[in-house]
């Protein structure tokens, strides 16, 4: 098959989205202006009648899946050529092709989810004009220049996108390659602008900034899209993509070994999943200290936001998320422990495994313990109220910030564990480089647990919240800290009887739990996020009127998330089974 140049094979659905936005912006946005200080009109005071409706079909329900498949879709593309572009350059500073090959097979698996995902937000888009018109008005009038930046990273996203992805043979050597590595760069910045200035519009609604207090918009863009949430979310969204993109690019690559019928084969797609795994578990590590910063910044906008996200009716879903986040741990921990099988020293790393899992699950545990019970009168009266006598401490943020701490640290020292299971370090200094990693666990457990316990538990309120940033700090310290020392006590190391292949197929499990567990947790925190807006389109600006204007139920909200997952999943197995049609059969591949 030839190509004659990237633009001339680009699907039209790519071009859907930008040119879509422009025109609704410029037609929705023409009639808003009104006369005033500021040319803009007030946020309009709707009433049930300003709400298109479609027999049978509920409009809430229409934009909630529409935007919630969009979101996964997304994600998945725009975290692939991240860690494509990484793994192509370190094939190149290693002279490793290896990386190439994962990075131009991850590239692969992810282009056909490009044209699904400017399908879905088409469909978004359709849905917000036609069941909120009047919503689209008002974001169009405040929004609309941002529209023209947004088709313009849209169209070089794409123009980058084709370039890399069929540009990469052609472009495998010498100059060329630096010029390739170039083109991919571009394509990861613009997937970035294009995601910064989406999430702008989504934080606006949140947390509206550049209106007075009849939502009447002062004129200046730049306030409006710098909004309270705007920072944040882009460092959550960025960071949870890479998390999200790996964990799915890692259950492809378990797929691909489950039916892998060589040995090299195998090897090739356990390699493949341990570098996607990495890739995921390394930006699960920081993720829970973005949404710390996510959440502070909900609660400084507006107090009684934040008591509806965490001590409202929003407060169950997160003993939810803490069982989703707690079988990803799990998941993380097993998938390493299944890894020292591969070398020659990992039996002599068995040992641990079980005060490692004593720990996570503990921790695990104090996460999803609820601090507030849902009893019955008669229960109630039993315990001596509300609150269970003994786990009810465990329930408070200092427990469960403690938690997540201890969680992350040992997840951390299973890693290193794996390393330690097929290289062994050599440097005269070995004995102390162990002691020092020794000492520094120890050091950060102590302090983790004292700032929990005295501070969270001993003090006013004040210092229970300020507490919680010595503890992360004490956490990013001791596994940068290690990872140095790691990496110098590991040059020159050896290795015995190291295979890649060498893994049980139940390692595999894993990795697509982790995938399932991710998506699942994508879609609940996404409901949570839009749902503490309650019965505002813009929070405290613009009122929602519609006869869909109330809070849905945690069931009602985890039976759409769900029926969302099961869709979403089943449409990546379909692009996982499309990755493997037509592929040419490689030494060591199956096709």
């Amino acid at each position: 098959m030839t190509h004659r140049g990237p633009l001339r094979c680009l699907p039209p659905t790519r071009w859907l989205v930008p040119v879509l936005a422009l025109l609704a912006s410029a037609a929705l946005a023409q009639d808003v202006l009104a006369a005033g200080p500021s040319g803009y009109a007030p946020a309009p005071v709707l009433s049930p009648g300003d709400y298109p409706a479609i027999r049978g079909l509920s409009p809430r329900l229409a934009v909630w899946f529409a935007a919630q498949m969009h979101v996964w879709f997304a994600a998945f593309v725009l975290a692939v050529p991240i860690f494509a572009v990484i793994l192509e350059f370190v094939g190149v500073v290693k002279k490793d092709a290896r990386y190439d090959r994962v990075a131009y097979e991850f590239l692969r698996v992810s282009i056909t989810a490009f044209s699904l995902t400017a399908v879905t937000g088409g469909i978004l888009l359709a849905a917000l004009i036609v069941f909120y018109p009047d919503l689209m008005k008002y974001l169009a009038s405040i929004f609309g220049p941002t529209a023209l930046f947004y088709a313009l990273f849209f169209f070089f996203e794409t123009a980058a996108l084709y370039t890399y992805y069929y540009g990469w043979k052609r472009m495998a050597e010498g100059r060329l390659k630096l010029l390739h590595l170039a083109v991919g760069i571009g394509l990861n910045l613009s997937g970035t602008g294009l995601m910064f200035v989406a999430n702008a519009w989504v934080t606006f609604m949140m947390t509206p900034a550049g209106v007075d207090a009849a939502g009447a918009f002062g004129g200046n863009v730049w306030e409006a899209v710098n909004n309270h949430l705007w920072s944040p979310m882009n460092l959550h969204r960025f960071v949870a993509n890479i998390a999200y993109g790996g964990s799915i690019a890692g259950a492809y690559a378990a797929y691909r070994f489950l039916g892998a019928s060589s040995e090299e084969g195998r090897a090739h797609y356990d390699w493949m999943g341990y570098t996607a795994s990495l890739i995921a578990i390394g930006a699960l590590l920081p993720l829970p200290f973005a949404g710390y910063w996510l959440t502070a910044e909900i609660y400084s906008f507006s107090q009684q936001m934040g008591i509806t996200l965490m001590g409202g009716v929003f407060a169950w879903l997160f003993i939810v998320q803490a069982v989703i986040i707690g079988a990803l741990f799990l998941a993380a921990n097993y998938y390493l422990w299944c890894g020292f099988g591969r070398g020659g020293y990992g039996a002599g790393y068995l040992k641990y495994v079980k005060y490692i899992a004593v720990v996570v699950a503990a921790s695990f545990l104090v996460w999803f313990t609820p601090h507030t019970l849902i009893l019955t009168p008669s229960e109630a009266r039993a315990i001596g109220g509300q609150y269970h006598p003994y786990l009810g401490p465990l329930g408070l943020m200092p427990a469960k910030n403690t938690a997540v701490n201890m969680m992350l640290l040992f997840t951390f020292l299973s890693f290193l564990l794996y390393r330690r299971a097929h290289r062994r370090p050599v440097v005269p200094w070995v004995k102390y480089g162990n002691a020092l990693q020794a000492g520094l666990f120890t050091a950060a457990v102590a302090n983790i647990s004292f700032l929990g316990v005295y501070y969270g538990y001993f003090t006013n309120t004040v210092y229970k919240v300020a507490s919680s940033v010595p503890q992360v700090a004490t956490t990013l310290f001791v596994i940068v800290a290690c990872l140095v020392i790691e990496w110098l006590m590991a040059r020159g190391g050896r290795s015995e009887d190291f295979k890649w292949g060498r893994m049980p197929e139940r390692s595999q499990y894993a990795l697509i739990l982790i995938a399932v567990s991710f998506t699942w947790l994508m879609g609940l925190m996404g409901f949570v996020r839009s749902a503490i807006r309650q019965h505002w389109h813009v929070y405290s600006v613009m009122k929602d009127a519609s006869a869909e204007a109330f809070t849905p139920s945690i069931a009602y909200a985890a039976k759409v998330v769900s029926a969302g997952t099961v869709v979403f999943l089943a449409i990546i197995v379909f692009i996982f089974w499309l990755g493997g049609m037509g592929q040419e059969k490689e030494a060591g591949g199956d096709g």
